[in-house]
């Protein structure tokens, strides 16, 4: 019996792959469920099973090929089994289009979309749309201008419900493709001199598409403070030696996600995300964390699961596998979903405060910089104390700049304080 082993759906959103390494060869004998190749999608690197035993009669890909979902990826023939032709190709199912925040009403590019049912109304200024004041500030919040959503009240008068229903409209409108690095055309760079062009990995486009999408639908700001980590550092080499035997290291990183999980339940407002189409703000029960890791093929960030729930030491445990899985391409896919925060630490290169991007759909990152002995002022004294910038980057919609600095400074003072963190 001959199968056709196609690319089998990846998960939403998901509709190709770059093929990383073959794991088989034309004429190897295999079994059930053993590995054919190694396909980078997205951020995580997967590794295709054959669904059947038997000898590899054809392989259709190479390394570097781009597949798509559906895809012949190879022909198996069973041992001793008469071949038959193969099956029609199965038509593989679109990913779902990933949900966007409501794109702007105004645009000289983007046309506003025709109303589903509404009947044609002349053009009106906002000012002159009938609607009461609630119902102005709830379409400013989302994003809606009130001169373009026709009012099914008497005279035309708008409602909120008039509001949302013209929002889900928008949203399940073709929404344009977020701008990336190749939107603008750009000079021939080789009348200046010799050049060379070199592919995008699929973590480099995928990075890029993400960082434009958040860029641009996030009103950023950064809010910088400094902790004093005398104490903690004192704190880590100790937890260190315990940790060093179950072949971890208690690094700031894993102490940071321990005060950042209490700070996330102390100001539920971070541990959120914003539904601008229904005017609503989503706040998650649960926390979990994303940590930036540095690979050769970029960054990846693996999602730590229900920190608040563990210690230190076994937070230092986890991070480093992750860490590790991430460098040798063995993150899955599902452990990059589903993150309520980020924490991002540049300590290591030497960086003190900088301003990192919000990982979209969460409203608040954490840049950790490297620490350094300053003078401070201390009891009517100057001492050596050891000092950590802390810069956290947020969502304007919904965190205000105060709520920001009481966070930040909850963060700093939980970090002078470290014997307060809670082992679990």
């Amino acid at each position: 019996m001959v199968t056709e082993v196609r690319l089998p759906n990846l998960g939403e959103n998901i509709a190709s792959g770059d093929v990383v390494k073959l794991l088989v060869s034309v004429g190897e004998t295999i079994r059930a469920e053993q590995g054919l190749v190694e396909l980078e999608t997205d951020k995580a690197v997967i590794e295709v099973p054959s669904p059947v035993g038997g000898r590899v009669r054809e392989i259709h890909v190479k390394q570097g090929d781009k597949v798509r979902v559906g895809a012949v990826i190879a022909i198996i023939e069973a041992d001793g089994a008469p071949a038959r032709a193969p099956e029609p190709p199965a038509v593989a199912t679109p990913p779902k289009p990933l949900p966007l925040p409501l794109p702007p009403l105004v645009s000289v590019h983007t046309p506003a979309p025709e109303p589903i049912s509404a009947p044609t109304l002349a053009p009106r200024s906002a000012e002159g749309a009938p609607a009461a004041p609630s119902v102005r500030r709830f379409a400013r919040e989302i994003g809606v201008d009130v001169s373009q959503v026709p009012g099914t009240g008497p005279g035309g008068r708008l409602s909120i419900e008039d509001v949302k229903a013209f929002a889900k409209r928008l949203l399940t409108a073709k929404v344009p493709a977020a701008p990336t690095a190749g939107a603008v055309p750009l000079p021939d760079f080789a009348k200046w001199g010799e050049i060379e062009r070199q592919p995008m990995t699929a973590v480099r486009r995928k990075t890029m598409e993400h960082m434009s999408l958040a860029w641009s639908q996030i009103p950023h700001v950064t809010q910088q403070d400094q902790a004093d980590i005398t104490e903690l550092e004192e704190l880590r080499k100790r937890l260190s030696k315990q940790a060093e035997a179950k072949g971890a290291k208690v690094t700031v990183t894993a102490v940071a996600l321990k005060v950042a999980a209490a700070a996330l339940r102390k100001f539920p407002k971070f541990n959120a995300s914003l539904d601008p189409a229904r005017g609503e703000i989503v706040l998650k029960k649960y926390v979990h964390i994303g940590v930036a890791v540095d690979t050769d093929r970029g960054l990846i960030v693996p999602v730590i699961r229900d920190v608040d729930r563990k210690g230190i030491i076994e937070l230092s445990i986890e991070l480093a596998a992750a860490a590790e899985r991430a460098r040798t391409r063995k993150t899955g896919l599902e452990e990059l979903q589903g993150g309520c925060f980020t924490i991002t630490n540049l300590g290591g290169f030497g960086v003190g405060a900088f301003s990192p991007i919000v990982n979209w759909p969460e409203v608040a990152i954490l840049g950790i910089g490297r620490a350094s002995t300053q003078a401070v002022f201390v009891n009517g004294a100057f001492v050596p104390r050891l000092m950590m910038p802390l810069s956290l980057s947020y969502d304007h919609r919904l965190i205000d700049g105060a709520d920001a600095a009481r966070f930040v400074r909850w963060v700093a003072e939980a970090m002078q304080q470290p014997y307060l963190l809670v082992e679990g």
